[in-house]
This record gives C-alpha cells, sequence and structure tokens, in this order.
C-alpha cells in the first residue's frame, strides 16, 4: 500500500510542490530546534543538551505525524490515505529545488550575474557576489545534486518502508543537521550528535541514490562505465560529508565535469577536493542536466520501491 502511495505523492510533489516556506511543516521543527538551541547550547554539557535536543526533536515530529495518521485510520480508511500523501508529498522536495535552481538558470539566461548570484545565495552557504558563471553553475549543480538525496530521494526511501511516520522522522534529523550540525565552535558539541545520526540515516540512501545516478542517468562523456564506476567510489570518499560525495560524485562522473574547488564563508577562503574529471567546461545547461538526474533518481526508488512490493506480494 506505501508503494501506491509514494507514487501519488511524488507526482503530486512533482507538479504542485511545497505550500509557502512560512507554513510548512520544517519551519515549525526549526523553531522548535531553535528554541532548544538558544536555551541549552551553553555551559557545560552541551554534548547531553544535544543528545536531549535530538531526542525530543525526533520524539515530538515523529509523534505527532504518527497520532494525526493513527487518528485519520480511526475515522475513515480514506481519510487515512490522503493524510498520507498529503504528509510525504510536504517531505519531498522535488518542485522547490527545481525552482531554485532554474531561477539561477534563468537569469544566467538573461545575462544577469547580480541576479544569479542573488539567487544562488537562497541555496548555499558559500559567498557567492564574487562569483563567475562556471562558478555559479557548480554551486548550483553541488546543491541540486546533494539534496536529490537529502531532499528527496531519502525520504522517499523511509517512506515506502513506514509510510509518512518514516518520512517524517528523517526530516526531523535531516533539519536537525542542517541547523546544528556543524564542526564549529558554536555547534561541535552541541550538534554532535545530530550530525553523527544523520550519518547514519544518509548511509545507505545516498549510496543507493549514487547508484542509480551512475546506472541509469546519461552518461555524457565516451568513458566505459567501469572507468566510471571505479572513479565515482574513489571521489565520493574525498568530500567532507561521509554521504554528500556519493552524489556529487556521480553528478560529476556522469556529466563529464569537475565539482568541489575554491570557496569562501564569511570571507575565509577553503578548499573541497575536486571530484570528477572536468572533460567539459561547467555551463549553465549543467544546471538543467543535474534536474533531470533528480527526476531519474527519484523515479529509479519508485520503481525499485514497486518491484519489492511485488516482490512481497508473490512471497506473501
Amino acid at each position: 500500500m506505501y508503494f501506491i502511495i509514494c507514487v501519488i505523492a511524488v507526482l503530486i510533489d512533482c507538479i504542485v510542490g511545497d505550500p509557502k516556506k512560512r507554513t510548512h511543516p520544517v519551519i515549525y521543527i526549526g523553531n522548535m530546534i531553535s528554541f532548544l538551541e538558544k536555551k541549552w547550547n551553553h555551559g557545560s554539557g552541551r554534548r547531553i543538551n544535544g543528545l536531549l535536543t535530538v531526542f525530543l526533536t525526533i520524539s515530538i515530529t515523529t509523534g505527532s505525524v504518527f497520532l494525526i495518521v493513527f487518528l485519520a485510520m480511526k475515522v475513515h480508511f480514506l481519510l487515512w490515505l490522503v493524510v498520507e500523501i498529503f504528509l510525504i508529498s510536504l517531505a519531498l522536495a522535488q518542485k522547490s529545488l527545481k525552482e531554485a535552481a532554474m531561477l539561477v538558470y534563468d537569469s544566467l539566461e538573461a545575462n544577469d550575474l547580480p541576479e544569479a548570484r542573488k539567487y544562488l545565495s537562497w541555496i548555499v552557504g558559500r559567498d557567492t557576489n564574487h562569483l563567475d558563471e562556471p562558478e555559479i553553475v557548480r554551486g548550483v549543480v553541488e546543491t541540486v545534486s546533494e539534496n536529490t538525496s537529502d531532499g528527496v530521494t531519502a525520504p522517499l526511501m523511509y517512506a515506502l518502508c513506514f509510510g509518512a511516520t518514516g518520512a517524517w522522522c528523517y526530516k526531523a534529523i535531516n533539519t536537525l543537521d542542517s541547523m546544528i550540525g556543524y564542526k564549529n565552535e558554536r555547534y561541535a558539541d552541541f550538534g554532535f550528535a545530530a550530525a553523527k545520526l544523520d550519518d547514519v540515516a544518509n548511509y545507505l540512501p545516498s549510496r543507493i541514490s549514487g547508484w542509480f545516478l551512475i546506472i541509469f542517468t546519461k552518461c555524457e562523456t565516451a568513458k566505459p562505465f567501469k572507468h566510471r564506476y571505479k572513479n565515482w567510489l574513489k571521489d565520493a570518499k574525498k568530500h567532507p560529508s561521509p554521504n554528500s560525495g556519493y552524489l556529487e560524485a556521480a553528478t560529476a562522473v556522469q556529466l563529464g565535469i569537475r565539482l568541489g574547488g575554491f570557496n569562501r564563508y564569511g570571507g575565509v577562503e577553503s578548499f573541497r577536493a575536486y571530484m570528477g574529471e572536468p572533460y567539459e567546461t561547467m555551463q549553465r545547461i549543467h544546471i538543467k542536466k543535474a534536474i533531470r538526474h533528480m527526476y531519474v533518481c527519484t523515479w529509479c526508488v519508485v520503481i525499485t520501491g514497486g518491484i519489492l512490493y511485488a516482490i512481497a506480494c508473490t512471497w506473501g
């Protein structure tokens, strides 16, 4: 049943997308995390307080969704069905991710670099006011690639297994990591549990999603599969995140571009290891190709879920 629900949810998210940001459930999760962070991220015992923040955030989010779904089922099966579909579609971010990327693309098409830099700054943490077009494109492609798993395929996989409750448990974990899972002075201890739990939650989804990209997306180079597969596994490990590299490296290998390089954060320059080989210079069309990768990967997850569902029904 969750397979059919997820198919409908994916289609709704693809066509309709998210509600206005101020009414999205992630905003409420974020407000809760901010409240707990301000209350507890000081003095001694920050690591314990961070663990408690993780526990409360996940418990309240997951418990709330479970209760809503449970009560809907008590009222009527059709209401339960609608609620499940609605909540799972809210957990996905296909259309919003595409729209954010296309704002940058359209600005580049209009040869408006200042506008492209502004829109890029909405979706990345790096400084953007000095970037030329290839670096703007790199920022968008890296963001779309990384968030293909975080924003789409990972919550979808949890939804296929555990319904809306599973999807929103994952969203709580991912939101915790995006807000407090940083290795800096402020969050190194308080966000330790959040970062580690996110690593665990994304371990399989990121690798499965990267594998789908390597297998099922169009290769823009003449390199044989074995060569690309080997480079994918090698380059993925270069990323500072134990999971994000599997998406970004797959994108780089398939598009024949090089991701990574120098970025500035608050005026301070840092270097991220290169992934992929620069057979092509970074061009605005790569933004559209990265978006296409996202959709291919999403439907690979859906189809795989359907195959597994069919096998389970046959054996059951």
